[in-house]
């Protein structure tokens, strides 16, 4: 059964969530008002009014609370300015407390019932006296987010190999499973310093061509090989080069 909904993305190149418009008129320059998991948030529409299938929709499917106002607007604005004054705050703390871990980013909700922290660490970390620090400072819920290396490059952003900025900083919504089986398909070379984004881990683009040499391949077309992969013994090299897969 169809249902009208909008697309809504709270990140740049973030992950797209459907919301009922109900009967607002919403247009893909707005800024919405919505409900989510983590509470009151705000929302910048990029996909307009459209039906879909239900089998589409994560239920519940929430109503959109309102269009966002030049007050929401001053608020998200106002929370970007906290933001920073929070990072410069719990590097600080972090310091005073000598965690080995490495501050990437920090997000006040809409409604500023929460501070999430956003870090990397090559293990667990106890952060239970930093949180205790931290709460006493901005009276308010602290979630501390240990995020991976490909996290890392999606909010930091930067340059590729390729002289274009990060896709997944840019436009991809979610990481798909890249392989090193898709490097080897499309007869490229092995070479980890080659293949791997600045994260470390095989590049994004490795997938968005897999699927015509993969076609290429079951309707008999000729596509030059490389044996590579399956002439490796277990060495480091080889070790090296699965190490790059998620």
């Amino acid at each position: 059964m169809p249902v009208t909904v909008i697309g809504v993305r709270f990140k740049e190149a973030g992950k797209i969530y459907y919301f009922d418009p109900g009967d607002l008129s919403i247009t893909t320059s707005d800024h919405v008002i919505v409900e989510t998991a983590r509470g009151v948030e705000y929302g910048s529409v990029v996909v307009g009014l459209k039906e879909v299938d239900d089998s589409e929709v994560v239920p519940p499917l929430k109503k959109v609370i309102r269009i966002a106002t030049t007050d929401d607007d001053d608020r998200v604005a106002e929370n970007a300015f906290r933001e920073k004054e929070a990072f410069a705050i719990c590097l600080e703390k972090i310091e005073q407390h000598n965690l080995p871990m490495k501050l990437i980013d920090v997000e006040y909700t809409f409604d500023n019932s929460k501070v999430i922290f956003f870090f990397t660490a090559d293990g667990r970390v106890d952060f239970r006296e930093l949180v205790k620090d931290l709460a006493t400072v901005f009276r308010t819920r602290i979630e501390l987010r240990q995020i991976g290396v490909r996290d890392e490059a999606k909010m930091l952003g930067g340059i590729g190999f390729c002289g274009r900025e990060l896709c997944c900083h840019t436009f991809l919504g979610d990481f798909a499973p890249v392989s090193i089986k898709m490097a080897k398909e499309q007869s490229l070379s092995l070479n980890p310093s080659k293949i791997s984004g600045i994260c470390g881990r095989l590049l994004c683009c490795l997938k968005y061509e897999n699927d015509v040499y993969v076609e290429n391949r079951k309707c008999g077309c000729k596509v030059k090989h490389l044996d590579a992969l399956d002439n490796m013994d277990e060495d480091e090299d080889a070790f090296d080069l699965r190490k790059l897969e998620d």
